[in-house]
């Protein structure tokens, strides 16, 4: 049974059929935005996190009615931890603006002007593969910066794009297209 008034889809789907990997809509340029859907891998890590939370709440809760409240606040503070994790799992990856681009790692988040921003292109290089040590032959999206330094945006083998080729391959031409548009000269 679809549920369309779930969805941000319903806005711009005309036809009636609807499509896992359509970028969403957006009017403003100058607020900060994915011009990307989240991957499975990356949703699917995120709702196991938040499943394991939940049951650590519950034994929060269980060890807090025995009254053990030292142990009922550790297992409340590593669920608030667990949380916090999936919360930050689902805001990682590139977010492109009028100001420039922003890589939004686990640990860390690097914004570069487009001023400071030479290309933003696709390479073939080894890549991680969902970002363990192991590496594989593929594509990745590459900002080069004016000081010479490379960022590494995206990957075809990240938690966003393992398995879909297609949606990387639009979400790097997005990306670029907002380099075109907003890079100077």
């Amino acid at each position: 049974m679809p549920l369309p008034f779930l969805t941000a889809d319903r806005a711009f789907d005309v036809t009636g059929e609807t499509s896992d990997d359509v970028a969403l809509p957006f009017d403003d340029h100058d607020q900060w935005r994915r011009p990307y859907r989240p991957g499975p891998w990356r949703v699917g890590a995120a709702a196991l996190l938040l499943l394991l939370a939940s049951f650590v709440l519950l034994a929060a809760m269980i060890i807090a009615f025995t009254g053990a409240m030292p142990g009922a606040g550790a297992c409340l503070g590593l669920a608030v931890v667990m949380i916090a994790c999936a919360l930050r799992l689902l805001r990682v990856g590139a977010w492109v603006s009028r100001h420039g681009l922003r890589r939004v790692g686990f640990f860390s988040t690097t914004t570069v002007p487009w001023a400071r921003a030479t290309t933003v292109r696709t390479v073939q290089q080894p890549v991680r593969w969902l970002g363990l040590p192991r590496t594989v032959q593929g594509q990745a999206l590459v900002l080069f910066r004016s000081s010479g330094e490379r960022l590494q945006l995206l990957t075809d083998h990240n938690a966003d794009f393992l398995s879909r080729v297609e949606a990387f391959d639009r979400a790097a031409d997005t990306v670029e297209a907002w380099g075109d548009e907003y890079r100077p000269g």
